[in-house]
């Protein structure tokens, strides 16, 4: 038996004007064009398409293709451990990259995440390029700052997140914020933002008023923004002022963190403005009593009171008398004998009592004597002269303290206990007990012949006795003599 072959029939088909290509004329019959509607792609484009259904796993989404495109859970989102239900909703329009037109099981593979990492990229370069603010939510907080997901993950430095130091980086998560991109690397999929760029620009105009508005002299509130090993840094609303460590008390700041801690809220004192660097200097003292007007309205020279020693110098020792107000007893005034070493008198942490020598108001120096107060009682100390003082002893350390150049001198110092000091030790003292030792050296003549205390000495001395011995010698080998023995005497004075 023949077989035959039947051919099917031919039909001439035509597009349907104005149908965009959607319909076809076949037979004279109007039929859709299927082929028409099904979008022309190649894997690596990004394509549209609408959820269509959700899983726990995956997604399925229409995007005009003879079968569904899927999009796998770890291709939805940058983020980790994604819940499709939570990155999509049924009949969501999302664009998704093509992974594979058709995989081992004849599935379309498609990524959301990648799609938007495409478009994400671009936004962001232009971005970078332009200096727009980007958006996007902190989804992570990393050692160091926050993950944005901008389509791409975004790192912004814990440093960059505020105008201050944030504490708690924590507080951000979910938050969706404003940043700008200050560094690209699109082989690295680096992107580096900057919160506080965006917030600084935003407060630029704000910063302009504060400046035109604020005063030297003027007392304001504010808040302590960071401290450093200089001072403070107070949040004025807008702008940063400074309270340098000398600022923040009437007494010694080691550390500004003795005195403030971030966060607190303070009165402080516009000291200086420099409207041209945006600089504001500030002083917290200012805002408190100064002991030193205490000092002025309550003590007169000549006044005892207690003290307790702060530091010991090579030239005295420091007393506080008030908190905040600080005094110098030189070391001519500690003892009624000559002292080496201040350290064999007081020691740091010693309780003293003082009397006031002078108070110089201007300049807030206070000198002060030890040896001046009767029946003084000080505590023993054993450290010989050899012991170093506490610190180099350097002068200017003491200008804030109030002291006069007499004082720092020794001129402060009375000639009257000194008296005493010859008996026991003739040659040592002698000359600052008895001025008149010194007048031989400018008129030699005139004090030679004058039987002086060095006129006792001589007998002690063969050199010195020769003329007394010899009286047939002329006058003028006499005053010869004479005026020898003075260089003795002044080598003596300076030993």
């Amino acid at each position: 038996m023949a077989s035959t072959t039947i051919s099917p029939p031919t039909h001439d088909a035509k597009v349907v004007e104005g149908s965009d290509g959607l319909l076809l004329e076949i037979d004279g019959q109007i039929q859709p064009n299927y082929d028409a509607t099904i979008v022309p792609f190649d894997e690596g484009d990004v394509v549209t398409g609408r959820v269509v259904r959700i899983d726990k796993d995956e997604v399925l989404v229409d995007i005009g293709y003879k079968s569904e495109g899927v999009i796998p859970s770890n291709e939805l989102s940058i983020r980790k451990s994604v819940d499709p239900s939570e990155e999509v909703e049924m009949g969501e329009e999302v664009d998704a990259l093509v992974l594979t037109k058709e995989d081992q099981d004849g599935r379309l593979i498609l990524s959301k995440k990648r799609a938007r990492f495409e478009r994400a990229w671009r936004k962001i370069e232009a971005a970078a390029e332009s200096g727009e603010p980007v958006n996007g939510a902190v989804i992570e907080v990393v050692k160091g700052g926050l993950i944005v997901d901008l389509g791409v993950r975004g790192f912004l430095p814990a440093s960059l997140v505020d105008i201050r130091r944030v504490p708690n980086l924590d507080e951000y998560l979910g938050q969706t914020i404003q940043s700008k991109v200050i560094e690209l690397n699109r082989s690295r999929n680096n992107v580096v933002l900057s919160r506080r760029a965006v917030l600084e620009e935003e407060r630029k105009e704000q910063r302009q008023a504060i400046l035109e508005r604020l005063q030297p002299g003027l007392v304001i509130e504010g808040q302590i923004s960071n401290i450093v090993d200089f001072g403070a840094f107070v949040d004025l609303d807008g702008i940063d002022g400074l309270i340098h460590i000398s600022e923040l008390s009437w007494s010694h700041v080691n550390h500004p963190s003795e005195v403030l801690a971030i966060g607190d809220t303070v009165q402080v004192k516009v000291l200086d403005i420099d409207r041209d660097r945006q600089r504001i200097s500030l002083g917290l003292k200012q805002t408190q009593e100064d002991p030193w007007q205490r000092v002025v309205d309550t003590y007169n020279v000549g006044d005892e009171l207690e003290g307790t020693v702060t530091k010991v110098v090579t030239f005295g020792a420091f007393v506080e008398i008030l908190d905040g107000v600080e005094g110098l007893v030189h070391i001519s005034e500690l003892a009624n004998h000559h002292v080496e070493n201040p350290r064999e008198v007081v020691q740091p942490g010693d309780d003293v009592k003082v009397k006031i020598l002078e108070i110089e108001t201007e300049r807030r120096r206070l000198s002060l004597s030890v040896k001046r107060v009767e029946g003084q009682i000080l505590p023993r100390h054993t450290e010989g002269p050899q012991a170093v003082p506490e610190g180099p002893g350097d002068l200017d350390d003491v200008p804030e303290l109030g002291l006069s150049e007499d004082v720092f001198a020794g001129g402060a110092a009375p000639a009257e206990p000194e008296a005493e000091a010859p008996v026991a030790e003739p040659e040592a003292e002698a000359p600052v007990a008895e001025p008149e030792a010194q007048a031989p050296v400018a008129e030699p003549e005139a004090e030679a012949p004058v039987a002086e205390p060095e006129a006792e000495a001589s007998v002690a001395e063969p050199e010195a006795e020769a003329p007394v011995a010899e009286p047939e010698a002329p006058a003028d080998e006499r005053e010869a003599e004479a005026a020898e023995e003075q260089p003795a005497a002044s080598g003596t004075e300076e030993d």
